[in-house]
């Protein structure tokens, strides 16, 4: 990972989830991560969406304004993209692993700048598929941050995060040997 934010969240969030699949949601004290705080949010897994439940200030000001309640994927105004960062955040749910994403953003009047994105399932009142906690940071903070919203990014790298300690799914013994198939006939 590239940035502080995204390093110091997967790094508290991987101490707190210990030999479990993810930390619950009210393990997170907000102090614990407090030099990432501006850049750190949770997304809500509705049957519906996935929506803020909190956003940091810096994140607010880089889309011109309040996340909370505001869908995940509103945020990608490509369709093509919106749904690869939704399947993106589905596996990260699904396999109990965090994803890291390079991001580029562009701004209303073109500047451009790139940003890191790192996403991390959380269990809610033990449910799993509940909460997703995050972070988006600037990987050199543009000087156009907070007076000119962005209005378009572009997915450069997404790459999964597999957590220490828990295994890969379906990477088990039977897994990684090479598949032999015989078929059946002889020479003609």
């Amino acid at each position: 990972m590239k940035t502080q934010s995204t390093t110091l969240l997967f790094q508290y969030w991987d101490s707190l989830r210990g030999s479990r699949s993810a930390p619950e949601r009210g393990e997170i004290e907000p102090g614990a991560v407090r030099h990432a705080l501006l850049d750190t949010f949770i997304l809500e897994n509705t049957r519906e969406e996935l929506s803020f439940r909190l956003a940091g200030t810096r994140m607010c000001a880089l889309f011109g304004g309040e996340l909370k309640d505001r869908s995940f994927a509103s945020l990608w105004t490509d369709s093509a993209t919106r749904i690869e960062v939704l399947r993106m955040v589905d596996a990260v749910m699904d396999e109990a692993a965090g994803a890291v994403m390079g991001l580029a953003f562009e701004s209303s009047r073109g500047a451009t700048a790139d940003f890191e994105m790192v996403v991390l399932p959380l269990r809610h009142h033990g449910k799993t598929h509940a909460r997703v906690l995050g972070a988006l940071s600037p990987v050199t903070a543009p000087p156009w941050l907070g007076s000119d919203p962005v209005t378009r990014i572009e997915i450069r790298s997404m790459r999964i995060i597999w957590p220490s300690g828990l295994p890969r799914a379906g990477a088990g013994p039977d897994e990684r040997r090479a598949r032999f198939t015989v078929v059946t006939g002889g020479r003609a």
